[in-house]
């Protein structure tokens, strides 16, 4: 005897098998309801039968997919079919009779049987046709995409917030406050007499309540144990940028810093990070386990190694025991990969005041608990924008979460695009934006010689290149294996060589520093870690081995020679290896600088003619700030697209294993 349970079993089997049945010959003779999908009344109530038999609604009948997408294509079909037949019945001009009418008639079918998915550019067509949607124009596009780079720079203001602001709601409204103040003199100028001191030194400032320029350092209220240290180095005056910048910083305003290379933007943002640690460490010394006051991220370990001798006098010549005032000691933390650990922890041990360090090693250390920022009240992000170009974005956002309170915010950097100090602007406190000459400008001290040299003479011209200016002399190359041919070569012809690239130990990028910068070698062949940011004082050459691929890193390469006021000269090789778009960017930045333009850029075709003197649209590139292009043709974020776009592929794509 069957019981109950496998006679409704063996009745729902059943049903399905017919239903699947019935389904399939209604595909095959096209007898399908309005609905596209029918099932026999019969059976219908049969099933539903069945499904009561045994007290419950909740069994459902499986169709195949194929039989379902077939029966809805029939009926899309049979539609159609109808649709045209009724119309031909009405007296209306039928299809036949009206090519026009039939070829519409074709493409509408098409449309609806295709579905929205694929007949998208039909329609597209249709709609062109109708005017309701007309092509931009290549000025709407540039101006649309403009304002989108924008866009997505100000939405990306959450980077420079710690989660914990972010999830309680905490917006900053004030400046962070500060104890100085300048002298009352200097106060009580006048607006116009200020304005006055700006202009002469091509000073432009943005922002609400910005202090004085002061053009004295005696006038800015420093130590005089500063002051004779600034004097012994031979810095007897402020530079443009020190002018405006160190009472903006001073104030404890968030400030945007952008000036060409070798202007003196390392001290703006170093002497106030010492004299704030001195004066918290007067107030209450900071003991085991606390620290740092303030801290200073770098892209390159060199940079970050000269950023923390220049921070290191400084607080050296406060607590000289030699001077009246004894002033206690300040402890500097070097934070960078390379070194060892064990020099690092007597610092930390201790609670370092200052910090100085590159990012991927200062993130290692903050998650590690080495130390914490949460009395951390200082920032700076030294070459601001190359440190992101730099892939090092990810580990800023990082590093910015382990905040727990405000503090004051510095961007610096001799190339800085729109699309930075907009962002910088929706993310800092009441910013200041001090800009001596426009961002990504090439310094007016720096003689460009651009030459026309074959890929296989390029090296052999070197030695005649050198003999333009006397040693040093600094040869910078794209890759890593040029720099080593370079090196080998200039050995074998008797000249004192060092190089420094990636590829090399920490103890040989700092034993090649040193070399040069005492002397033991009269040129230096490197990659682009050693163009931005270091300051090699005496420098009066610069050759460009290759024509980088961006215009920012020229800029910086060219800008190690000419510096504090110094003249220099930069020579660069370009041949057909080198862009077209690279190549204009170059033409724009020479006739910028008053350079002389050699012929064979002066006859390279200038896309951005046509957008002269039209509202709304910049010639300045708002993604790389580039002068050649505009920014829908811009290389770097073309890369940048690519890049992402690969990322995003290797994301969802399997690896071919099952992953835990």
């Amino acid at each position: 005897m069957i019981s109950n349970n496998s006679s409704s079993s063996y009745r729902r089997k059943r049903a399905v098998e017919e239903t699947e049945e019935n389904a399939w010959t209604r595909a095959m003779t096209g007898n399908d309801s309005e609905d596209g999908v029918n099932f026999n009344d019969n059976e219908t109530n049969k099933n539903k039968n069945n499904s009561n038999d045994n007290g419950s609604n909740t069994d459902q009948i499986y169709i195949p997919l194929a039989v379902r997408r077939d029966d809805k294509r029939r009926t899309l079909e049979d539609r159609i079919g109808g649709h045209s037949h009724s119309h031909s019945h009405d007296g209306l001009a039928s299809s036949k009779d009206n090519p026009a009418t039939r070829d519409s008639e074709t493409e509408e079918e098409t449309a609806a049987v295709a579905g929205p998915g694929s007949g998208a550019a039909p329609l597209l067509d249709q709609a062109a046709a109708l005017g309701t949607l007309k092509p931009k124009t290549d000025i709407e596009k540039e101006v649309a995409m403009q304002k989108e780079i924008e866009r997505v720079h100000i939405a990306n203001r959450k980077s420079l917030f710690s989660d914990y602001e972010l999830a309680k709601g905490i917006v900053y409204t004030e400046p962070m406050p500060s104890t100085w103040s300048p002298p009352s003199y200097v106060r009580n100028q006048s607006r116009a007499e200020m304005d006055t001191i700006r202009n002469t030194f091509h000073i432009l400032v943005e922002g609400e309540n910005v202090p004085p320029p002061i053009k004295a350092f005696r006038d800015m209220r420093l130590h005089p144990e500063i002051l004779s240290h600034l004097n012994t180095k031979g810095i007897k005056s402020p530079t443009p940028i020190q002018i405006q910048g160190l009472p903006t910083v001073l104030s404890g305003r968030d400030m945007v810093g952008i000036a060409f290379t070798g202007s003196g933007k390392t001290l703006v943002f170093t002497l106030p990070l010492v004299l704030f640690a001195m004066e918290a460490e007067l107030r209450l010394p900071l003991a085991s386990g606390e620290g740092p006051i303030g801290m200073i991220i770098c892209p390159s370990r060199e940079l970050a190694r000269q950023t923390f001798d220049v921070a290191r006098d400084l607080a050296d010549a406060l607590s000289n025991p030699n001077n009246g005032r004894k002033y206690p000691p300040l402890r500097l933390l070097l934070c960078m990969g390379g070194i060892s650990m064990q020099d690092q922890m007597a610092a930390l041990r201790a609670g370092p005041h200052i910090v100085v360090a590159t990012p991927g090693r200062l993130q290692d250390m903050l998650s590690k608990g080495k130390f914490n920022l949460d009395i951390c009240r200082y920032i700076c992000l030294d070459e601001a924008d190359r440190m992101i170009d730099m892939g090092f974005e990810d580990d800023v956002r990082n590093i910015m979460s382990y905040f727990k309170h405000q503090r004051q915010t510095l961007l610096f950097s001799a190339t800085m695009p729109k699309k930075i100090q907009n962002f910088a602007k929706s993310a800092l406190v009441q910013p200041i934006v001090v800009n001596v000459g426009r961002a990504g400008s090439a310094s007016l001290d720096v003689i460009q010689e651009i030459e026309y040299v074959k890929q296989e003479a390029k090296i052999v011209y070197l030695l005649e290149c050198l003999q333009k200016t006397p040693p040093p002399t600094i040869i910078f190359a794209e890759n890593k294996n040029d720099v080593d041919d370079i090196y080998e070569y200039l050995l074998l012809k008797g000249i004192d060589t060092a190089a420094i690239h990636g590829g090399k130990t920490q103890e040989e990028r700092e034993f090649a520093i040193n070399a040069f910068k005492s002397g033991k070698a009269d040129v230096l062949i490197a990659t682009d870690v050693a163009s931005k940011g270091l300051d090699f004082s005496q420098i009066q050459h610069v050759i460009n081995y290759d024509m980088p691929k961006e215009i920012e890193d020229y800029v910086h390469r060219i800008g190690r020679t000419g510096r504090s006021g110094k003249t220099g000269v930069a020579t660069t090789f370009i041949n057909r290896n080198s862009s077209n778009q690279i190549l204009l960017d170059l033409k724009h930045l020479l006739k910028e600088a008053k350079q002389k333009i050699p012929p064979f850029l002066l006859s390279l075709e200038d896309p951005t003619e046509m957008f002269k003197g039209v509202e709304g649209v910049s010639l300045e590139c708002s993604f790389c700030g580039g002068l050649g292009h505009l920014t829908s043709h811009c290389p770097k974020l073309e890369q940048q697209v690519k890049a992402a776009g690969m990322s995003h592929r290797s994301l969802h794509s399997g690896t071919g294993r099952d992953r835990d």
